[in-house]
């Protein structure tokens, strides 16, 4: 079998060299999967709860070797990577305690003489497909809920950053997980192996993070055999900053909201409206802030590292380029030292156009506001709608604001929105289901009910 590398990107180093798996291995990870279904769906809730919690407790116990892991393969620095594992475990944490709520009801018909009985159970084996800009977190608010309900699990991770997937799964079999219920394939060959899924009778379910475009592929896919769908999509979250906000608050929410990961984040900032009668200051705090930000690896105690390709690079500059050239000015960037990896300055622009894509990247266009009904409008002006952030000093007319649009989650006051106890997920094109919170849970179930005569 051949064999591929897996990059450090800041240092283009090779960490590991992994099996480039394809259609047989692909193949045989679903009679793994469909051969421990009938075991694993029967297996009482509380134990299957039981080994969640043990491998939340086992991610915390290996945090710190967790993260110098993801900061290898992803490039990020070492506190975000810390608390991605933190976060990441958590999603175990929830669902080992969602494990044991399935869910149920009973009633009786309104005309009367029988009994309705619904119960919710798993939906059989699922594709978990995921991105490599939080390699932990976005393999365990999938894994977490498929094996809360019952169901097991293929998984495809990306290439760039199979690694942590590897690992994690390690933790599930000390735990307690038996072979077969979750099974990671390492391979180049995204379209041939989750096409292969998706064409598999015993794949029932698919569960996707990553592009819109690669979102709509694969839903043509699915819709061929009406598998059940989540599909986490891109995203091109507003940031807006009212008037009355308080604008070191504002700062330190967009520092979250914007360089998280470097910028690598559907639900990163990726269009700032700041209110004209505070633009200057917050951008003088801003601006400020980002050039402080030290570039490099994570083993020099950087805080924000390289992007994930040299690809990644290219597709950032050329998304400033076109800003500028719409009219843009460049006013703070960050320093970047002379290195071989993948690097890009964190970058302030003003009087930047509506984007209509996600940079992803370390990149902040600002553009003023005064009138509230033309920033509402040039907000939903995009088929995104996944994240947004509102900064306003005013709660009600935060909340106003965060009403009027058009997103799945929004931030009031805070430069963060992720939390396992909280639907994830957006609005448009931005995707389909829930992940995380009693939703997540759901996203791997079908509803059954039985019809029970029951005579007066």
């Amino acid at each position: 079998m051949s064999t591929f590398p897996v990059i450090d990107p800041a240092t283009l180093e090779t960490i590991a060299d992994l099996p480039d798996q394809g259609l047989d291995e692909a193949r045989q990870a679903v009679d793994a999967a469909a051969g421990a279904f009938r075991g694993w769906s029967r297996t009482a809730p509380r134990r299957r709860s039981e080994i969640l919690h043990h491998t939340f407790e086992l991610m915390l116990r290996d945090r710190d070797e967790l993260a110098q892991l993801i900061s290898r393969e992803n490039g990020k620095s070492l506190v975000d990577a810390a608390g991605e594992v933190t976060y990441a475990a958590e999603f175990f944490r929830w669902f080992a305690e969602e494990a044991v709520r399935p869910g149920g009801d009973y009633g009786e018909a309104p005309a009367g003489g029988s009994r309705t009985l619904v119960s919710h159970g798993p939906v059989g084996v699922a594709a978990l497909v995921t991105p490599w800009n939080f390699p932990a977190a976005m393999i365990t608010r999938k894994i977490g809920p498929a094996l809360a309900a019952g169901c097991t699990a293929v998984v495809k991770p990306a290439a760039e950053t199979p690694l942590t997937a590897l690992a994690i799964n390690r933790l599930l079999t000390e735990a307690g997980l038996p072979d077969g219920v979750v099974t990671v394939v390492t391979t180049t060959d995204a379209p041939g192996v989750v096409g292969a899924w998706l064409a598999d009778q015993r794949v029932r379910k698919i569960s996707f993070t990553g592009s819109t475009g690669i979102g709509r592929v694969l839903l043509r896919q699915a819709a061929d055999r009406v598998v059940n769908s989540s599909m986490e999509l891109g995203g091109n979250a507003p940031f807006i900053v009212t008037e009355d906000a308080d604008l070191d608050a504002a700062v330190a929410g967009a520092m979250i909201a914007k360089f998280r990961n470097g910028g690598q984040a559907c639900t990163a900032a990726n269009r700032f409206f700041v209110h004209a009668a505070v633009a200057d200051e917050f951008l003088a705090k801003f601006g400020t802030a980002v050039e402080k930000l030290t570039v490099g690896a994570a083993a020099d105690g950087s805080a924000i590292g390289p992007l994930i390709s040299e690809n990644a690079v290219r597709r950032v500059t050329r998304t400033v380029e076109k800003l500028i050239e719409a009219g843009a000015r460049i006013t703070h960037r960050a320093h970047v030292p002379e290195a071989a990896g993948h690097f890009y300055p964190p970058t302030v622009l003003v009087d930047a156009p509506n984007l209509p894509e996600e940079i992803f990247g370390p990149v902040a266009p600002i553009t003023t506001w005064t009138d509230e009904d033309a920033l509402i409008e040039q907000v939903n002006a995009t088929e995104y709608g996944l994240a947004a952030y509102v900064f306003a000093g005013d709660l009600a007319r935060a909340i106003r604001l965060g009403e009027s649009i058009e997103a799945g989650m929004i931030g009031i006051n805070r430069g963060l929105v992720s939390d396992p106890s909280a639907p994830f997920g957006g609005m448009k094109q931005s995707g389909l289901g829930r992940e995380g919170a009693r939703d997540g849970l759901r996203e791997f179930q079908e509803t059954r009910y039985l019809s029970v005569d029951w005579p007066s």
